[in-house]
């Protein structure tokens, strides 16, 4: 069963997606890029504060990623 998300520091997001296969980040032009495959995945700009489990729903939903896989490699 699906767990609620919760927030998360940019930091984390770009550990738990590495585990998940993803490469970078790489610079883009107003964002930085994470890719697998041939997808690529902007990330939002570092700022004061965690991510939101709103903005993190739609990171994950563009990088294809399931909440139980999110929750697997977030352990």
């Amino acid at each position: 069963m699906s767990q609620r998300l919760s927030p998360v520091s940019r930091r984390d997001l770009i550990k738990s997606l590495r585990r998940l296969g993803w490469t970078g980040p790489w610079h883009g032009s107003k964002h930085q890029m994470m890719h697998k495959d041939k997808r690529k995945l902007r990330l939002p700009n570092p700022h004061s504060g965690d991510i939101s489990p709103q903005l993190l729903a739609v990171i994950l939903g563009q990088a294809g990623i399931s909440r139980d896989e999110w929750q697997e490699s977030a352990n």
